[in-house]
Parts: structure tokens; C-alpha cells; sequence
């Protein structure tokens, strides 16, 4: 594939629509959660496979259960998406995406207190 045509794939893939939104991950055994914001849903749940198949995880909120437990115990689960609006790909639209996903994030780790014993975030200082 030629330099122009690979540049023009990145150009598409960037100012392409991908999924956004909130997510946890969860381990099966102990309950515990970690809610963290994407935007992009599935590449945040590629991220997880891929830990899961070569058992590098690089997420070290959870790398000590991880390390007990394994990764097959833990599983990717949407809580919520934001839809977006036709002008996706204008960069001040990502801009406020950010921040709507933002505060999105602070209302579910509000709702969930996914803390401590419950979970694997870290309170905001």
C-alpha cells in the first residue's frame, strides 16, 4: 500500500464516528469495578481482550487481583453511550465530546462510589 492511500485511511479512521461512552470492568470473583470513560467503546474492550489473551495488563488500578485472580475473571460491560451529532469529525466538536463524557463519568462513579472495597478507582483529590 502506497504512503498517500495509508494517509488517507488515518485521515478517514480519525474523523470516523466510533462508539463513546461509559464503561466498567469487572471482576467475576470479588465484585470490584473500575468505570472509566472511552471515546472509543470498542477499542477500550479490544484493550481488555488483548490483556486477557497475552495476560499483560497494563491497567494498574487492578494489576494486584489481576495478578490473583487471572484475566478471565474480568469482563468489559457498557453502562451508558453519548450519541453524537453530525460534525463528529470537527475537531471543537471532539473538544466538547470530551467534556460531556466527562461529566458523564463523574455522575456514574457518583451513582457506583466504585471505591476502596467496591472497586478499583481512585477518589479525585
Amino acid at each position: 500500500m502506497d504512503k498517500q492511500r495509508k494517509k488517507d485511511l488515518a485521515s478517514q479512521y480519525t474523523q470516523s464516528f466510533r462508539r463513546m461512552g461509559i464503561y466498567q470492568i469487572r471482576n467475576t470473583d470479588n465484585g470490584k469495578i473500575l468505570v472509566c470513560s472511552a471515546m472509543d467503546l470498542d477499542g477500550a474492550r479490544n484493550r481488555l481482550l488483548f490483556t486477557q489473551q497475552t495476560n499483560v495488563n497494563s491497567m494498574s488500578a487492578l494489576q494486584q487481583d489481576w495478578n490473583r485472580y487471572g484475566g478471565a475473571c474480568f469482563v468489559f460491560e457498557e453502562l451508558d453511550e453519548l450519541k453524537p451529532e453530525e460534525e463528529f469529525a470537527d475537531p471543537e466538536a471532539r473538544k466538547k465530546y470530551k467534556g460531556e463524557l466527562e461529566a458523564l463519568l463523574e455522575l456514574w462513579l457518583e451513582k457506583l462510589q466504585p471505591y476502596e472495597d467496591r472497586g478499583y478507582n481512585r477518589r479525585a483529590k
